[in-house]
């Protein structure tokens, strides 16, 4: 079993930064690419950044210069760093991380996290 914990969402004023970070843990052999989604209400759930296990990054052209994906391989996290802030970043934001787990088998899965708000209003 594996699970994606996050922190960190909550209330800031247009402009303001807030740090989310996510943690795997579990039965976790390999950890390949992590992200970050976030789905705003009534819309589809979209790609904000992913992050290779080498380090490589990709971003959704709404958030390019103004977030930045990281991980620690190490701790199994991946953080994501929002900086201005705008309205219409409010969204709940889920973690996302495609694992090999370890079983007989060794089966790669997408596991998602349990979202966390962010709210940007002033």
């Amino acid at each position: 079993q594996v699970q994606l914990v996050e922190s960190g969402g909550g209330l800031v004023q247009p402009g303001g930064s807030l740090r989310l970070s996510c943690a795997a843990s579990g039965s976790i052999f390999r950890i390949h690419a992590m992200g970050w989604y976030l789905q705003a209400p009534g819309k589809q759930r979209e790609l904000v950044a992913v992050i290779e296990t080498g380090g490589s990054t990709n971003y959704a052209d709404s958030v390019k210069g103004r977030f930045t994906i990281s991980r620690d391989n190490a701790k199994n996290t991946v953080y994501l760093q929002m900086n201005s802030l705008k309205p219409e970043d409010t969204a709940v934001y889920y973690c996302n991380a495609r694992i090999t787990i370890s079983t007989p088998t060794n089966p790669l899965l997408n596991y998602w996290g349990q979202g966390t708000q962010v709210t940007v209003s002033s």
